[in-house]
């Protein structure tokens, strides 16, 4: 009974996420929001990324059990996501208010979902992956359920995604008795950020990759702030079912990482999820411009399903690289500094530089059909390609560290990037 709760925890907790994430750019694109204003929506997560370990660490872990506050977040955060139609009704920055609000409420959840489930596990390691898969499989459901009522850029999107999480919430109060896991304990805000970890730095190949995890996260923030919406412009009418392809890779290629671990070490793992990101936008760029063509389609696609590369030969290698350089007392740490680095600083630049550079590549024109714009989607994906290459050459020169992580490494990470640490990434 307490893998069935955990695991249907898991699926409303990302389904949820899946339901409007991946295609609020297109939601508001078809509104008529400007590329600026879909990038800053982008950046909000990154946002509160960086701000729920204060919340985590002051409040969560240490006055209320976990499950309640599970509950009280996701009754908020849903509530938020119901009223962000009728706020976009109104005005954009009304639209990003309610968003950043949901966010704010809904990212100190990642960490509590994982901190619920350790806590009531006998044994964590071969449970976990288990029941966190099926996070996963809620993200790619919640696509193909946005898709098939063609809610893809719609307003109805969020009225999915806002029911569930008043589910989420209503569920959280019936999850097992969780005690505050820090009660009692002083609050350190370099703990909770991570910020011990800087003494790693000195390390040179440990700092490369810290800096190379950062850099390459820029890029990335493209994809999931456009590649909806481009995905759309292509010819592809259900755009949540497609990208759901994404996170089926996830899955295929965590099944198959063991046998790559022990082969190539973590350095050619770590250069192989680098360039799957630059294949994936020389994929995207080399298909604009024949729009709507089954070449051009496959083309997409291709890069769509690069996504299990991308995420789980770089970040899940990467948090296994992390763990295993940090001493024991350090690792949650470390894994905390990582997620801060990546899902909150690269994430949060990326998605600020993607909608500047998709607004310098857009070119308007007025006719007596109304203001036409047209955007140079070769050129906006050709960018990230240029910049993901060039964090991969400085990775190839300088990183030198020869650990090599065991099969056993690999079956403790499960897709997405979890690890047994309270922390966790954007899918």
């Amino acid at each position: 009974m307490l893998t069935l709760m955990l695991s249907v925890m898991m699926f409303l907790q990302f389904f949820l996420w899946g339901a409007w994430y991946v295609t609020m750019g297109p939601f508001m694109n078809a509104s008529g929001m400007a590329p600026d204003t879909i990038g800053t929506a982008y950046a909000l997560g990154p946002i509160a990324a960086i701000i729920s370990p204060f919340f985590l660490g002051l409040v969560a872990d240490r006055y209320f059990p976990t499950q309640i506050v599970l509950g009280v977040m996701h009754l908020l955060g849903g509530a938020l996501l119901l009223l962000a139609p009728m706020a976009a009704g109104q005005s954009a920055n009304l639209f990003l208010a309610a968003v950043l609000i949901h966010m704010l409420c809904y990212m100190p959840t990642l960490g509590l979902t994982n901190t619920l489930s350790f806590s009531n596990m006998t044994n964590p390691e071969k449970q976990f992956p288990l029941i966190r898969v099926w996070g996963t499989i809620g993200w790619i459901v919640a696509g193909f359920v946005i898709s098939g009522l063609k809610f893809d850029v719609s307003a109805s999107m969020f009225y999915v995604a806002g029911g569930s999480g008043i589910a989420m919430g209503v569920f959280s109060f019936f999850l097992p008795h969780t005690p505050a896991p820090q009660k009692g304990k002083a609050f350190s805000a370099k703990e909770a950020l991570g910020l011990d970890t800087l003494a790693m730095m000195k390390d040179p190949s440990f700092a490369v990759f810290i800096i190379c995890s950062l850099l390459i996260c820029i890029p990335l923030a493209a994809y999931y702030s456009f590649g909806g919406q481009y995905v759309g412009e292509v010819g592809f009418e259900k755009i949540g079912s497609t990208m759901s392809f994404g996170q089926m890779s996830e899955i295929v290629f965590m099944l198959v990482m063991p046998l790559f671990f022990v082969r190539l070490g973590v350095k050619w793992m770590l250069l192989i999820g680098m360039g799957a990101w630059v294949l994936r936008y020389l994929l995207f760029a080399g298909a604009w411009g024949s729009e709507g063509t089954d070449h051009v389609k496959w083309m997409v696609l291709g890069g769509i399903l690069l996504h299990g590369i991308c995420y789980d030969f770089f970040f899940v290698t990467g948090f296994i690289y992390a763990e295993k350089k940090a001493k024991p007392e350090h690792r949650g740490a470390v894994q905390g500094f990582l997620v801060l680095v990546t899902q909150g600083l690269g994430m949060f630049i990326g998605a600020k530089a993607a909608g500047r550079l998709v607004a310098h590549y857009t070119t308007t024109e007025t006719t007596s059909d109304g203001v036409i714009s047209t955007i140079a989607w070769d050129k906006v994906w050709l960018a990230p390609a240029l910049f993901a290459t060039g964090v991969l050459v400085v990775f190839f020169i300088f990183f030198r560290d020869k650990i090599k992580p065991t099969t056993t490494d690999v079956t403790e990470h499960t897709p997405d990037g979890d690890t047994t640490a309270e922390t966790e990434t954007a899918v």
